[in-house]
């Protein structure tokens, strides 16, 4: 009986991992504690950590009744961090085969060889306990659910069912990334409060334009490894469209916090010009069809969600202090 298509694209993805793996650097002496550490971190991300522990600071002071302590504020965030670091370490775990078929990420620690499958699936377990538990010392069960829901969410929707399998997992996905507000207001509230749902729902929208940009410039390296990306199935056109259209859904809720009077109308002008600015890149992404657009669209995201969240940030400190 022949293999089918989707069976034999499997098998040579399979083969080219086993091949890159042959091939790896093999190390001619143990790796050093310290490599090993920063290995460690590594798989962590610590920049996309910051980004997600970032998102959940407004979230802190937002609903209007002022900033809760910088003990609890900071234990809160900790454990935030934590469950994003597990979820990092899981997907590096879960996709160490694919990642040795990328350029960007074959030097990663599980594909190089540096850490062992075994060690990273530990200290991913390691990092998801502490970060439940610390939301839980400070949130009581609803943190703790929110934490582990959102690493769940990560790891088996997210990882295993939708990336390979849809062009919709970065838009369904995002989902984890966008929980900070979500999670810090179970720890205070013991709920979901509308200006929580509001920043879930900015960071949300602001998650498949991100992506996409990304997928732009690096079509090759998603199609080498199997993952259905949006460029790659309904090609880059359609793409840049996308990302127009979502750049302008940000916009209401970029603008919400003020007018509801949670943030300031000076916050509301500002969001509104950061917006515009925005909206304009993605718009000159769909003019230009370039890598080199492309990337300044991926740079611009990430400027974007941190002016916004930073002057969302300052203005609370102002109000609330």
């Amino acid at each position: 009986m022949n293999a089918s298509p989707a069976a034999a694209a499997r098998f040579s993805r399979s083969a080219d991992a086993e091949g890159l793996r042959d091939s790896r650097p093999a190390y001619a002496i143990v790796p050093s504690t310290r490599d090993r550490l920063r290995g460690y971190l590594s798989m962590t991300r610590p920049s996309v950590v910051g980004l997600v522990f970032f998102t959940g600071v407004p979230a802190l002071a937002i609903d209007g009744f002022g900033w809760p302590g910088w003990a609890r504020s900071s234990t809160i965030l900790l454990g935030i961090a934590l469950c994003a670091a597990a979820s990092s370490v899981f997907n590096a775990w879960l996709e160490r085969a694919s990642d040795a078929l990328m350029e960007r990420t074959r030097t990663r620690p599980l594909p190089t060889g540096l850490i062992e499958p075994r060690a990273a699936l530990l200290w991913g377990m390691v990092l998801l306990v502490g970060g439940v538990g610390t939301l839980f010392a400070i949130g009581g069960m609803p943190g703790a659910l929110a934490g582990a829901a959102t690493v769940a969410f990560y790891v088996f929707v997210y990882t295993i069912w939708l990336k390979p399998r849809t062009p919709l997992n970065i838009v369904i996905g995002g989902a984890a990334g966008a929980a900070p507000p979500l999670i810090v207001d179970a720890c205070l509230t013991g709920g979901i409060g509308l200006m929580s749902l509001t920043l879930f729902t900015l960071v949300f929208l602001w998650t498949p334009p991100h992506f996409w940009a990304i997928a732009l410039f690096r079509k090759e390296d998603y199609a080498r490894a199997g993952f259905p990306m949006l460029p790659n199935t309904h090609g880059d056109a359609a793409t840049r469209r996308r990302i127009v259209l979502y750049a302008l859904c940000l916009v209401p809720f970029a603008l919400l916090p003020a007018l509801t009077r949670n943030l300031s109308l000076a916050y509301g002008a500002f969001a509104l010009v950061v917006s515009l600015w925005f909206v304009w890149e993605c718009v000159e992404l769909l003019r230009k069809a370039d890598v080199a657009r492309a990337r300044r669209t991926f740079f611009a995201s990430l400027l974007y969600l941190h002016l916004l969240f930073t002057g969302m940030t300052v203005d609370l400190l102002l109000l609330r202090t």
